[in-house]
């Protein structure tokens, strides 16, 4: 069967090998005629970038490119963004990359009319309510990893440096008017970044299918997700080029990104100030602390696991069959067992406990997170006692 398609759930995606070659067309669909190419330091000179950025000026539009940009962007990041935006006489943006250049693209565009400063606009209450909206540029975004989901996010993460915090900053605009899921653009990522995204995208489903209250369309969303990084993670390590291994984990990530509007938990709200702190990949650092989370919350998520397990196909299906499949995930993929395998230190782990249990992500956890819970789970997950 031909994975191709158009989605337009929860935006206009459209998904298969060799769409970015609607790249211009789309761009013009959307009003664009000169619109600015924003990706990481990393992809900047890539030959996926560099023909992207072709294809828009072979089609007689002002493109132009900004990657100067963090693996986990800054605010000052988003400022030299905002300065060559206008300098350009930009009209739009078209997000490339991993969830970093997403995000940053994302959030330049939300930020290119506004007269207020960005963290007037954190994910608190109805501070996006504040925003003009007719100050957002359109916004195409393309993922060239497949982890984040951002591309179907309303919302985009920027680290402030005076608080070294993660905020998330948020604008029911700020969603891509078009997506461009073309698998063949992820072919050229590193195992290590195929495996931490790919696993950040089962985080994303596994939290959000444990998350209390009741959504059954996310649920239903993250069971599905979970089933094609079971399925295809692995394929997409070792067999870099099997694109229908690349498409499940594309589709894998933007149901994680659709299904977790129902809520994420303490993988989150510990991996997001160990990123901020220690600048750690976010979706390895997830992939590091899931075991850990899972036996702290099994107390409460035991049932549903169990009921998870059965739909995944496990034999003896429950929880500790469960718990086997992500420890197989995580050694098939090569996911370090312990943070310390990953550089991160106790230097500051008072720190990132008191951080994680005011995270937004922490209300969403299966069972309440105190304080010295984090402590542990962070100890525990830095020495690797499971």
């Amino acid at each position: 069967m031909s994975k191709t398609a158009n989605w337009n759930y929860p935006t206009s995606i459209r998904f298969g090998v060799g769409r970015i070659r609607e790249l211009p067309e789309l761009c013009q669909s959307v009003g664009m005629q000169r619109p600015l190419l924003v990706t990481d330091r990393g992809l900047a000179g890539a030959p996926i970038t560099t023909a992207a950025l072709d294809s828009l000026k072979a089609a007689g539009l002002g493109a132009a490119l900004f990657s100067e940009l963090k693996p986990n962007p800054v605010g000052a990041n988003l400022e030299a963004g905002l300065a060559a935006y206008h300098a350009g006489k930009h009209d739009g943006v078209v997000a490339f990359g991993g969830g970093s250049g997403l995000d940053m693209g994302k959030l330049i565009a939300f930020m290119s009319g506004q007269s207020r400063p960005v963290w007037d606009f954190e994910d608190i209450g109805d501070w996006w309510t504040r925003a003009d909206p007719k100050g957002i540029a359109p916004i195409i975004a393309v993922p060239t990893t497949a982890g984040t989901g951002s591309e179907v996010g309303r919302a985009g993460i920027l680290t402030d440096e005076r608080t070294h915090t993660k905020r998330i900053i948020f604008h029911p605009l700020m969603m891509p008017k078009i997506v461009i899921s073309d698998p063949a653009l992820s072919v050229g990522m590193p195992a290590f970044i195929t495996a931490g995204t790919g696993m950040d995208a089962f985080s994303h489903c596994l939290e959000a299918y444990c998350a209390p209250g009741f959504h059954p369309m996310a649920e239903g969303i993250a069971v599905e997700g979970m089933r094609l990084v079971q399925q295809s993670l692995v394929r997409a390590v070792k067999t870099p080029d099997d694109l229908d291994a690349r498409a499940d984990m594309l589709a894998a990530a933007a149901m994680g990104a659709t299904a977790f509007q129902k809520g994420l938990g303490g993988m989150h709200a510990l991996a997001h100030p160990i990123g901020a702190l220690y600048d750690s990949h976010h979706g390895m650092t997830n992939a590091v602390l899931m075991p850990y989370i899972l036996k702290f919350n099994r107390c409460v998520i035991e049932e549903r696991i169990t009921r998870l397990a059965a739909w995944l196909g496990l034999a003896n299906p429950g929880f500790d069959s469960f718990l086997e499949l992500v420890m197989q995930l995580r050694r098939d993929s090569g996911v370090p067992h312990s943070l310390a395998e990953m550089k991160v230190t106790d230097e500051h782990a008072a720190l990132v406990a008191k951080m994680a249990v005011v995270d937004p992500s922490a209300g969403g956890n299966p069972r309440e997170l105190t304080e010295a819970d984090c402590a542990k789970l962070f100890d525990d997950a830095l020495h690797g006692r499971l």
